[in-house]
């Protein structure tokens, strides 16, 4: 593994793809500097593991990958030198698991259904065209978007205030929902944050380097994240304002939407001119 100074942990939907299209081809010149300074440029999602496995494949990313919101971190054989603390050998990576698997969260979601009739939906119940169109995925993301191992994400079809009061009973019965752009993902307790935290201290720990961590993200699920990082970057949205954080120091906000602003930013902050 090529040591680096600095690690940066991306959001995917709305930060390094872009909101609409999921293109990332504004991203590209930024990335491929990054490669060649050897910088890890790691996802940390609410993808699946499957859909992750095509989309590094197709963006050009080698290194390691965290997914559905901190559930799960997946690192490829050789990345670090020694087997990372606390994993075990899982489809080709080494995956450190956070949370109990999805078969628990549909337990939980079944049980709040008849107070919520008809005020919700979850990807395990929708077909892969009402999940096409409600994420605007292609027939073949949409089925790798389905098949979740940790969590579920819910299409909320009810007022605010029913879904706060929603989000009220999935927390009593255990589980800690998370908002992101489109969904209401329902898992256990783990974020993007204590994801991140645990492989900067792998890290740090295999290295015995002084590394940055500098996190980008667009929507609430990526608050622990940022909050999480040495640096963080709030990537502008189409669609709603950047998260607040309680963090104050090293925290900047791109003036350019997803992958643009992802590239505006990381030049800016890592110097990485022509």
């Amino acid at each position: 593994m090529k040591q680096s100074d600095t690690v940066i942990f991306t959001d995917m939907d709305g930060t390094l793809l872009d909101h609409y299209t999921y293109s990332f081809a504004a991203a590209v010149p930024t990335l491929d500097k990054l490669k060649t300074q050897g910088t890890p440029v790691i996802p940390n999602t609410s993808k699946t593991f499957l859909e992750m496995v095509e989309l590094r494949e197709k963006i050009g990313l080698k290194g390691p990958f965290i997914i559905e919101n901190g559930a799960a971190a997946f690192i490829p054989h050789g990345f670090f030198e020694q087997k990372p603390a606390g994993t075990t050998w899982q489809d080709g990576f080494w995956c450190k698991s956070f949370i109990s698997s999805k078969g628990y969260w549909l337990k939980l979601l079944e049980l709040v259904k008849a107070d919520f009739a008809a005020e919700f939906t979850h990807f395990s119940e929708m077909s892969v065209q009402e999940i096409m169109d409600a994420t605007g995925l292609s027939e073949e993301d949409a089925q790798l978007a389905a098949k979740r191992q940790y969590g579920e994400p819910v299409l909320w079809l009810g007022t605010e205030d029913r879904k706060q009061a929603f989000l009220q009973a999935v927390k009593e019965r255990g589980a800690t929902p998370l908002e992101g752009g489109r969904f209401i993902h329902i898992s256990g307790e783990c974020t993007k944050g204590k994801a991140l935290r645990w492989f900067m201290e792998e890290y740090r720990r295999q290295t015995a380097t002084d590394v940055t961590s500098v996190a980008l993200g667009d929507g609430k699920n990526d608050i622990a994240m940022m909050e999480a990082a040495d640096i963080a970057v709030r990537i502008a949205s189409p669609t709603h304002q950047p998260p607040a954080l309680n963090k104050k120091d090293n925290v900047y906000t791109s003036t350019l939407l997803g992958p643009e602003g992802w590239t505006e930013m990381l030049t800016q902050l890592l110097s990485l001119k022509d």
